[in-house]
């Protein structure tokens, strides 16, 4: 049966996590850029990483940061899963010797095959509606027919996804996973219960109709 893998992204409340994964949610992430109204410290992400069931996937979201941040989340988080959004190479993505996620800003088009084809410990390529180089959670959606001609496996979908289009967005680009912030919040960082039970819901409703 068909099973898209769901993240929570901007989670700064271990009762949201928790009810996440009451839901079934597959991954959480922690945004630790300064500039984001949904930025935690690694150590309440620490907290929250540690109360939360053990085969959710902890996810830290960095955006162009120093290799002492990312070495200092790696500490406090030892399980943690890095996803780079920034510019960063993929010879110093690959220099902490771990699995990790690269996000790949499409305003400007899609990148070309050879450029995701050097991040070769990616586990997998998060396409989201920002320019290159940004921060993500925007809240806008981009067009997925760019997705058709030149997506990868363990493509991840975010960027305008909320429990009324996610449906058709797993329906048309059937992703490995969506990642969803903005479209189940109440607040920047405040998840809505209701829009996350109604998003996995939709998203469970498209597995079905594929399967």
């Amino acid at each position: 049966m068909t099973h898209t893998r769901i993240k929570v992204c901007g989670i700064t409340q271990l009762d949201d996590a928790l009810h996440a994964s009451r839901l079934g949610v597959d991954a959480i992430g922690f945004v630790f850029c300064e500039a984001s109204k949904r930025a935690i410290t690694p150590d309440k992400a620490a907290q929250i990483a540690a109360n939360i069931p053990p085969f959710m996937v902890r996810v830290g979201l960095f955006l162009n940061a120093s290799i002492n941040e990312v070495n200092d989340a790696l500490s406090c988080i030892p399980n943690l899963l890095p996803q780079f959004h920034g510019t960063e190479s993929a010879e110093w993505c690959e220099s902490f010797n771990r699995p990790y996620i690269k996000a790949i800003g499409v305003a400007d088009g899609m990148p070309a095959p050879q450029v995701l084809a050097s991040y070769t410990q990616s586990q997998g390529f998060l396409f989201d509606s920002n320019a290159p180089g940004e921060l993500g959670g925007t809240g806008h959606a981009f067009d997925w027919a760019k997705l058709e001609q030149s997506a990868p496996q363990q493509l991840i979908l975010a960027g305008g996804l909320y429990p009324e289009n996610v449906e058709s967005a797993v329906r048309q680009v059937r992703p490995y996973a969506v990642d969803v912030s903005t479209g189940v919040e109440r607040a920047k960082g405040l998840k809505d219960l209701s829009k996350m039970q109604a998003f996995v819901n939709a998203v469970r409703q498209a597995d079905n109709a594929l399967a």
